[in-house]
C-alpha cells in the first residue's frame, strides 16, 4: 500500500468511525456514558495517526469539525479531539 494510499484510507476510516459514533449517541437513550469508551479510543487513534504522520493535526481537527458540525447535539463530537497539538 502506497503513503498516499494509507492517508487516502486513514482520512476516510476516520470519519466513517466519527459519524458511525455520534450517530449512535444521538439514538442512545442513556445519553454518552455507554459509548464514553469508544469516544476515548476514537481521540488515542486521532492523536496516533498525527504522531505518526499519517494525518496531519489540520486534516484531523476538519474531519472532527466537520462531524460536529452534522451532529450539533453530540457533545464530545462538538469539542474536537482533545490533545492535538496547535
Amino acid at each position: 500500500m502506497t503513503r498516499e494510499i494509507h492517508h487516502e484510507r486513514t482520512l476516510r476510516l476516520l470519519e466513517v468511525r466519527l459519524e458511525t459514533l455520534a450517530e449512535a449517541t444521538e439514538r442512545s437513550l442513556s445519553g454518552q456514558r455507554p459509548l464514553e469508551h469508544r469516544v476515548l479510543a476514537i481521540e488515542a487513534a486521532t492523536r496516533h495517526a498525527v504522531e505518526l504522520d499519517v494525518l496531519t493535526t489540520a486534516e484531523a481537527r476538519r474531519i472532527w469539525a466537520e462531524v460536529g458540525r452534522r451532529h450539533p447535539d453530540v457533545a464530545w463530537c462538538r469539542r474536537g479531539c482533545p490533545g492535538l497539538a496547535a
